[in-house]
């Protein structure tokens, strides 16, 4: 996520099951899943928006954006899955940010190793289990190796979301979060969603005008 000054992020230990009981090691992971209700994203604190959406407010909506599509080709159930999960490692590593210096290798080292507590302590490799995994893994790989046309839908809603909330908090602050758009909006890239960003940018250019105009 976009960000520049510094801000406190809230970091979670890891939870390993020790007890052995599937059960309570299930439930554990259950618990793991309230941080994403409460962690807020890092670049709005950054930016000091008041009560900023959490990790879980971005998936939900991302989730619902797919349910959106009118692209017969895409499979829209693994892509409403992909949006659900595709942050989940961020419950134990929070969400990090460029200014916080952790090479990239190093974040998806601790994201990896967030995603093997889940599923292989937490879960034991349930069936669940390894498809929670599977999705994690094809928003990730699948996006960045071009495999799959779902993986790199589920990245533009991703970037078109964050540019969403960023519109929406510039009208609701009357602060400036250009950055946001810099970083989402060029990069779109499926037909829908570019039109998306289109219309997005075109509603943002009207209110600057209405503002100005005031």
């Amino acid at each position: 996520m976009q960000d520049s000054a510094p801000g406190p992020r809230r970091v979670f230990p890891p939870l390993y099951a020790t007890a052995g009981d599937a059960a309570k090691d299930r439930l554990a992971f259950i618990h793991v899943l309230e941080r994403l209700k409460t962690q807020k994203r890092t670049g709005w604190v950054d930016h000091k928006i008041p009560n900023p959406e959490s990790i879980s407010d971005h998936m939900y909506r991302m989730a619902m954006l797919a349910m959106l599509s009118e692209d017969v080709k895409l499979d829209i159930s693994k892509c409403v899955m992909m949006a659900i999960v595709h942050d989940l490692a961020e419950a134990q590593v929070g969400d990090i940010a460029p200014r916080e210096g952790i090479p990239k290798a190093e974040k998806h080292r601790l994201e990896y190793q967030a995603m093997h507590n889940f599923v292989h302590d937490m879960l034991h490799d349930s069936p669940a289990a390894q498809k929670i995994n599977a999705l994690w893994l094809a928003s990730i790989t699948e996006y960045e190796e071009g495999r799959s046309a779902e993986a790199r839908f589920v990245k533009d809603l991703d970037r078109f979301e964050m540019a969403s909330q960023a519109l929406e908090y510039e009208k609701t602050y009357g602060t400036s979060l250009q950055g946001f758009f810099d970083s989402s909006i060029p990069k779109l890239q499926h037909p829908q969603v570019k039109a998306w960003g289109q219309e997005l940018m075109t509603e943002r250019a009207s209110l600057k005008q209405e503002n100005e105009a005031i």
